[in-house]
């Protein structure tokens, strides 16, 4: 009972000329900005689509890196998808509302100068989608990554941007609802040209501009809880923010009341825009029912098939030797020391490490001892260890393949080296020979008759 006094105070209020609680209509719409030959005007609505952009792209990149996609390759990408979005928006809207540039039945009495003046807003979001997609595609493909993988990184992003974008519709008054009393109605002013005729001038309109900006939002959070639920890929998620747009846009189009085309199907006569929005969210639900289907295969790379980034130089690399099947095991590791050179660094089997100046992967690296059979070291195998050491420590030189066989310790065995691993392998950076030498368990006396097969090196 009492909303139903608070309703009827409500009207009265509209009847006696008080307006109640309402959205003011802007008193800004730009800035103008002095040049040597005029001025230049810098229109809100701009100002609103350039915001969108930006809020958007940065949280398609931070949503794009997390994915392991090519630093800067976002980059490349919107830089195509960006410019044929906004003229897609713009052909789309000029088609689906011709009169203004065409005349009514394109009879030629409309304004085609009108067409590129994109600041008094006009721009369809099905052709910036569109067009979009065909610009972002380029990219992709130039950037060497798949162009679903893009769209689901960006689809979170893109409702974001629109969002944010729809406030330009705000600044230049166009595209708001029907009457309304409600406390949040939009006010307009009488003298803008987009006031509908035959409403007093206090008259309060639906605001959806707002409508569709808040139901964005609450769609960005919707889309990033999925995605982070069920890891949407092959661009499955992009197909979830169509259905979700689509859905808003039915309810909020059907509320406007500016001049559109008004299309008559199944005995129904609505908006075209509304069409659209039914058509595509049907067409949406399918393809994402359809992907679900099929086959996953590799979902998580983000590169085009032969596009994946090779291993270069600097890199961490395990090369098996022959040995490994033997069971023994070797890995070889190049990074700059401090002195800024490349050397090879060989971890012991009791897990000291044979350079000062590097580190090694220690679940590989194999090591190369001189012990006998009652455990203890000989003299002649604890001198040869010691030069060695010494030697390959030497900070003040490089050391290379060669050397480092000359000055490793005795790789000859004795009847007692039944504990040494099977084999161990040196590479060096630029992809030299292996060491070879190191004796197999059980040898006695003698160097081998051969070395280790050469590893392909780091590329």
């Amino acid at each position: 009972m009492q909303m139903f006094h608070s309703a009827a105070a409500l009207a009265n209020m509209v009847q006696a000329g008080f307006v109640p609680a309402s959205i003011p209509s802007p008193d800004w719409s730009g800035f103008d900005i002095p040049l040597p030959w005029g001025t230049l005007r810098i229109h809100a609505y701009a100002l609103c689509i350039l915001a969108g952009i930006i809020v958007g792209l940065w949280l398609t990149s931070v949503r794009w890196a997390k994915r392991g996609a090519p630093e800067g390759s976002v980059w490349d990408i919107v830089i195509w998808a960006i410019p044929f979005g906004i003229i897609g928006g713009r052909l789309y809207h000029v088609f689906s509302s011709p009169d203004a540039y065409f005349g009514p039945g394109f009879d030629g009495t409309g304004d085609l100068s009108l067409i590129p003046q994109i600041q008094r807003g006009g721009l369809g979001i099905w052709g910036a989608v569109v067009l979009g997609a065909f610009g972002a595609w380029i990219g992709c493909r130039r950037a060497g990554v798949k162009l679903t993988a893009f769209l689901d990184a960006a689809a979170p992003g893109l409702l974001l941007a629109q969002a944010v974008g729809r406030w330009g519709n705000y600044f230049n008054q166009e595209l708001f609802g029907g009457p309304t009393t409600l406390p949040w109605g939009l006010q307009v002013d009488a003298d803008n040209p987009n006031f509908p005729s035959g409403f007093p001038a206090d008259t309060l309109f639906h605001p959806t501009f707002l409508y569709e900006s808040l139901w964005n939002l609450v769609g960005v959070l919707i889309l990033l809880a999925l995605d982070r639920r069920f890891h949407f890929r092959r661009g499955r998620l992009f197909w979830v923010y169509a259905m979700y747009y689509t859905l808003g846009r039915v309810w909020i189009e059907a509320m406007r009341i500016d001049d559109a085309e008004q299309i008559s199907l199944f005995g129904i006569t609505t908006r075209l825009n509304v069409w659209t929005s039914i058509f595509v969210f049907i067409a949406a639900l399918a393809v994402f029912i359809v992907l679900g289907l099929r086959r996953k295969g590799d979902q998580q790379s983000v590169y085009l098939p032969g596009r994946e980034p090779v291993a270069g130089p600097g890199t961490e690399s395990a090369v098996e030797t022959a040995g490994d099947k033997a069971g023994g095991k070797a890995a070889v590791e190049t990074a700059g020391g401090e002195t800024g050179g490349d050397e090879p660094a060989v971890e012991t089997a009791d897990g000291q490490v044979g350079t000062a100046k590097e580190t090694v992967n220690a679940s590989v690296a194999p090591a190369v001892t001189g012990k006998t059979d009652d455990g203890g070291t000989s003299p002649e195998k604890a001198s040869g260890r010691r030069a060695a050491a010494d030697t390959v420590r030497d900070t003040d030189a490089t050391v290379s393949d060669s050397e480092s066989r000359d000055n490793l310790p005795d790789n000859q065995s004795s009847p007692g080296d039944a504990s040494a691993p099977a084999d161990a392998s040196l590479e060096s950076t630029g992809g030299s020979k292996p060491v070879g030498g190191a004796t197999a368990a059980g040898a006695s006396g003698h160097h081998p008759t051969g070395t280790v097969p050469e590893a392909g090196g780091t590329k």
